[in-house]
């Protein structure tokens, strides 16, 4: 049964998201209207522990289970963003986390494909995301540096961990003409933000979207766990 108090939080939550949308993000530069309202239909509060509920729509990244974070919602909004997406287009988004930019991205195109590596992540996102009617996303437990070549060739690829190199596994199933937004460094210190777009068969475009910071891309096309725990 919905109380007044359920709908007064409600309410005063989506007005923390659209303030969250005009203030932080399109404020800041992002001017994709198809990725703000993204961010503005998505409840972030459902992505996030009870407890941090009340910071949900606060530009920063915030814990969340298996000692791993939601990305800010500017982050979000900037590399959906750079995937230059249409609404036909199928999207591999590795690092699913607790499924928020999952759902951004469903908001927006056709079909999203999320690998998480930590098991007890892909599961409780699987559920929260059909619990919230994203039945145009799949949920895969498994290595993200490998992607997902069953539903390959994909029309853009976003991953939310920083690789050392771009991972030959996810070029390989881009399609041609789509984009791969990822962040690569020699160290999780000094990472860029990477456009990389198909061109041909055999040939790619790079753009430097800027300076970022991310938890290592841990698998065999990224960090050694051993590796990426040390940096």
């Amino acid at each position: 049964m919905t109380t007044d108090i359920d709908k007064l939080a409600r309410d005063e939550l989506k007005k923390l998201r659209q303030q969250m949308v005009q203030y932080q993000l399109a404020a800041r530069g992002l001017t994709d209207e198809r990725v703000l309202d993204a961010l503005a239909a998505v409840p972030r509060e459902a992505f996030v522990p009870d407890e941090l509920i009340p910071y949900a729509y606060q530009d920063r990244p915030l814990p969340i289970e298996a000692n791993q974070t939601i990305s800010q919602p500017y982050i979000v909004g900037l590399m959906t963003a750079a995937l230059e997406l249409q609404a036909d287009d199928r999207v591999l988004e590795i690092g699913t986390g607790s499924g928020y930019a999952a759902a951004v991205l469903a908001e927006i195109c056709a079909e999203v494909y999320t690998v998480e590596r930590h098991r007890e992540l892909a599961e409780s996102a699987r559920e929260r995301l059909a619990a919230l009617g994203y039945d145009n996303v799949h949920v895969k437990h498994g290595d993200g540096t490998l992607g997902w070549p069953e539903h390959a060739p994909y029309d853009g690829i976003i991953v939310a961990a920083g690789a050392p190199e771009i991972p030959r596994p996810l070029t390989e199933q881009l399609a041609i003409g789509g984009r791969l937004v990822i962040p690569v460094g020699p160290t999780l210190e000094t990472q860029k933000l990477l456009r990389v777009r198909r061109t041909g068969e055999n040939s790619f475009e790079q753009d430097n979207l800027g300076a970022v910071r991310f938890v290592p891309l841990i698998g065999e096309a990224g960090w050694r766990e051993k590796e990426g725990d040390a940096q």
